[in-house]
């Protein structure tokens, strides 16, 4: 008699445990309805079967189709889903053994925080994103300006070598005319003192001959 009341106490304390356990993983549900009153709904803590498994994945593959999940990257309907299969898992596995159940409680916890960070990091970078490129957007119109003030500038020194250019042309020119027009004069010059000393030593001539 003994015996059997440390079974069944043995028993009651196993099945509390999976109740925690199964509670833990999927707290109850309450609601309320009009003039019915308050209802509960605990987790089933029926055993799973090889052919509830396979249901399990055959459901799970259908609504990943019908919620039109994303296979790669960022996708909210698969996280969702692929946790709730995850947590359908624990529950069979804490139903057959509470210390499993309530190990892989710890991994998928872990799994849990592990993806909250990464979707802060992801946020972060994604704000830290945004604000470099509004910063480079504002410096890239900073930039653009300050590349239309040099052209201009550029332009502007353009003509204005362009401008020294045709003056220097100029007055070259004009400094090779008035050369040109001194050299012709001390030409003339030159030509007339000749003509000058030739008919003074023609006339000198002329006198001594006499």
């Amino acid at each position: 008699m003994g015996n059997t009341n440390a079974s069944t106490q043995s028993a009651n304390k196993g099945q509390s445990q999976i109740d925690e356990i199964l509670n833990s993983i999927l707290p109850p549900r309450e609601w309320a309805e009009y003039n019915k009153g308050t209802f509960m709904q605990y987790t089933s803590k029926d055993p799973a079967t090889r052919l509830d498994v396979i249901t399990l994945q055959e459901e799970m593959d259908a609504k990943l189709m019908d919620r039109q999940a994303r296979e790669t990257g960022i996708c909210p309907v698969r996280e969702d889903l692929y946790s709730q299969a995850f947590d359908e898992l624990v529950r069979q596995v804490a139903i057959n053994c509470p210390e499993r159940g309530l190990l892989l409680l710890r991994v998928r916890d872990e799994i849990k925080m592990t993806i909250d960070a990464y979707k802060t990091l992801y946020d972060s970078s994604v704000t830290f994103g945004v604000r470099k490129q509004l910063q480079a957007e504002s410096g890239m119109q900073q930039m653009e300006d300050q590349t239309a003030a040099l052209q201009n500038s550029k332009a502007e020194l353009e003509n204005h070598v362009l401008e020294l250019r045709n003056k220097v042309e100029v007055i070259e020119k004009r400094e090779s005319e008035r050369r040109a027009l001194e050299e012709k004069k001390r030409k003339e010059e030159v030509e007339f003192l000749k003509y000058q000393a030739q008919h003074l030593d023609t006339f000198l001539k002329s006198i001594g001959g006499k």
